[in-house]
Order: structure tokens, then sequence, then C-alpha cells
């Protein structure tokens, strides 16, 4: 592994690489994670590819100081960066990429092959966020209003509980979704975090319509992951691309943790 940054804006991103190989993958880890997320993959796909891990902002080393918006726009001129530094001068630098993504990483590979799909040639999808639309992080990210009552809960999170302990008792929320609340949520620098990544990466927002349009156009592959027992992405949500012979879906026996040692073959197999 190596450990790299590069400037950029007032910032510096941190990424990883891993293996050797000609292919490059570009990986985004998911809430939370970071570029060490992908180690594992390493002794697997090292032989055939270089894995470039970034540091989204908020996240792992990359210290991130151009204000709560991060552009799509910016990630990929992040990545041209990273792959011209990986090999100067070499035409290879030129040849199609692909892209690994896990949950929230999962949605920005989603926007990234919205917006540069001729650039790609294969995209792995593990439980990808995007696949549907989160009506709080819509209103809580997309809206004035909704980032300023996202922000007060943030400070003052006890009446956001008592909502979240009513949703649970009438069952409007399934019970790992509420675990899953409390661990981000019950500590106030988890909280500060959560809203500070959550704004930062609103728009990554993929257009699903306009994807069942791109990836037959360019003919990418593009591979979905998916935990049978995995109840805050559904794989069922994937349901709109079945059709594609470009897109395969892949379900496994798992919750929604899978960039683990013990799927690694799960996970390899979807680049080969």
């Amino acid at each position: 592994m190596q450990s790299n940054f590069i400037p950029y804006k007032n910032s510096s991103i941190h990424y990883c690489l891993y293996g050797k190989g000609v292919q490059f993958v570009f990986c985004f880890h998911g809430y939370g994670g970071n570029a060490e997320s992908f180690a594992f993959l390493e002794e697997r796909l090292g032989e055939d590819y270089t894995l470039a891990a970034i540091d989204l902002p908020f996240h792992g080393q990359t210290e991130w100081n151009d204000g709560l918006n991060f552009e799509p726009a910016e990630l990929v001129e992040i990545i041209k960066q990273i792959k011209a530094i990986i090999q100067p001068n070499s035409p290879s630098t030129d040849q199609k990429i692909t892209l690994l993504g896990y949950s929230m990483g999962g949605r920005v590979a989603l926007h990234l092959l919205q917006i540069i799909p001729e650039a790609l040639r294969r995209v792995v999808l593990i439980a990808p966020d995007g696949l549907h639309k989160s009506l709080w992080y819509a209103f809580s990210t997309q809206t004035w209003l909704g980032n300023k009552v996202f922000r007060r809960a943030m400070h003052k999170p006890a009446r956001f509980f008592w909502v979240l302990k009513m949703a649970e008792r009438y069952k409007l929320v399934h019970a790992s979704i509420v675990k899953v609340t409390h661990y981000y949520m019950d500590d106030a620098t988890k909280r500060s975090e959560l809203y500070k990544r959550w704004t930062t990466m609103r728009r990554f927002k993929p257009n699903l319509g306009l994807l069942k349009k791109i990836i037959p156009q360019n003919k990418i592959a593009v591979r979905f992951l998916f935990g049978k027992y995995d109840n805050i992405i559904l794989s069922e949500k994937s349901v709109i691309f079945k059709d594609d012979e470009n897109i395969e879906i892949n379900i496994i026996e798992a919750g929604h943790r899978l960039m683990q040692e013990k799927y690694s073959g799960e996970i390899t197999r979807l680049f080969y």
C-alpha cells in the first residue's frame, strides 16, 4: 500500500494505492469509512489492477477546507490528477477506468457513471446508496429549510430521538435503522460529522432514468452486489435495471457490511 496526498484548492486530498496492475480502479468508501477499507482487495486484484482509494471530504486523512459543498466535477478533476500521478506521460493515462463504490461511495460512483460514461470500462457497486430517494435526506440536504432543521437537530437532538422512538414503536422504521441512527447520533462529535458529511456530499444524486439510457448506450459493465439481509440498502431497489444485458445483480447471504475479507471472493468475481 502507498499513502499519498494531493493539494486541491484549499484542501489536501488523501488516497491510498493498492496493487500494480495496468487497469485502474477508483474506489469510494461508505459513510464513516476511509481509503483503507479496500486494503483487503489488494491480494486478489493487485496483479491485474491498481486500486486508487480516495478519502472523501471529512473522512479519513483528507483535510477538506472548501466549505460544505463538494461538486461531482471536483471529484472528476481529483481523479484526473491522481491518474496522471500514477503513470505520468504514459498512453495508459487515457485508458478507461473502473469504479468501485460501497454504500455512500456507491452513490458517488453512480453519479460519476452519469457524467463521465465515456471514461468508464466497468462499475462495481457494493450495497450502493442512491437507488431510492429518502425524503428525510432530500429535505435535510437539498432545501434551505430542511438543512436548517437538520443542523438544529444535530445540536439539540432530543425531539428527533422522540420522533424516532415513536416511529419504531409504530413500526414505521426497521429496528436496524434505529440502531444505526443511534450509533451516529448519540455522540455530539458524531452528530457534527454527520451534518458536515451529509451536507457536503449532497450534490451526488444519480438520476436513475438517465442511467438506464446511458449504460446500454455506452455498453458499460455494471455489477451490483447486495446482502440478502441488508435492511439499509434493499436489493429490490435495483429492479429498474433488471432488463439491461450490461447489468448483473448479485445477492449473497449477508447484511450491509459487505466490504470485508470474508466476502472478497464474491467482490473479486465482479471484476472479471
